[in-house]
């Protein structure tokens, strides 16, 4: 196996263990082949909300676990919990098994950005549109990705190809409109506490985009979109999807084209592979 690809530092969110959607399997491996000085989790790591309804807790959700201790040795790992996992915001500062919790942070990266890095279910209260937000990330949204799981289970048996109903609503002209208004509030908001830009998870649609002068980035999940954000040593940004050779693709959904020198930076990103463009 060839050594992991280095990185300064790695986020990631959304990972809903406890669910049978979450993709357990495929983020073990990105761990795996991807190493960083310093690992954020931002957030519902641990679906607590699924977990009062049913218990559903296979091996590979203890395999990651045991994967993100593995990381936690040697490394910083800063742990954000989300609305689903919110139990574990009372208790800011604790350690558990070198991951440390916190309510909210910041990171600066290579070349001097700061960044505000959070869940992000906390920009709800100052979008108009708030309940399509909370309903992104609520029980409602896991039960639309249960009928994509049997939809699909369907139609790979009638020889027709994967279709996802959480994508098709997303792409609804109002849920966009909603989506595109968090996005510009997440940035002001982090705008105006004086940082560069911000971080987020929580509405499960990897982006990165500037917002005036403010960066937005969105890492993802892992249930529709097994995206991570990783920073490079001269403080370029990425956003990457990770599928398992044999299983589909691991390209890049966008990336910052350089270092930024003055202002924000340009993008590459790849329209095929960006969400926001399907």
């Amino acid at each position: 196996m060839a050594a992991p690809t280095q990185y300064r530092a790695i986020w990631i969110s959304d990972v809903h263990l406890g669910t049978p959607q979450a993709k357990a399997a495929y983020l073990l491996d990105f761990l795996r082949t991807h190493d960083a000085d310093r690992y954020y989790l931002l957030g519902d790591i641990i679906d607590g909300w699924a977990l009062k309804r049913s218990w559903y807790w296979p091996s590979s959700h203890n395999d990651l676990i045991r994967g993100l201790l593995q990381k936690a040795e040697g490394t910083n790992v800063t742990y954000i919990p989300g609305n689903h996992d919110e139990v574990a915001r009372d208790f800011p500062g604790l350690q558990l098994g070198g991951i440390t919790i916190q309510r909210k942070t910041q990171h600066t990266t290579a070349d001097g950005r700061r960044f505000l890095v959070v869940h992000g279910d906390e920009f709800e209260g100052v979008v108009r549109h708030a309940e399509w937000i909370e309903l992104l990330g609520s029980w409602a949204y896991t039960g639309v990705l249960a009928a994509d799981r049997w939809y699909n289970r369907l139609r790979r048996l009638l020889d027709l190809p994967y279709w996802s109903l959480a994508n098709y609503l997303k792409e609804t002209r109002h849920i966009r409109q909603v989506i595109s208004e968090f996005e510009e509030t997440a940035a002001r908001e982090a705008d105006a506490e004086g940082f560069d830009g911000v971080i987020c998870g929580h509405i499960h649609r990897p982006r990165m985009r500037a917002v005036t002068n403010t960066q937005y980035v969105n890492t993802g999940d892992w249930i529709e979109n097994c995206t991570a954000l990783m920073e490079h040593r001269d403080g370029r940004l990425e956003l990457r999807q990770w599928i398992p050779d044999g299983v589909g693709p691991r390209r890049a959904i966008a990336s910052e084209a350089s270092p930024p020198r003055n202002g924000t930076p340009s993008l590459v990103s790849s329209p095929e592979a960006d969400p926001q463009n399907k």
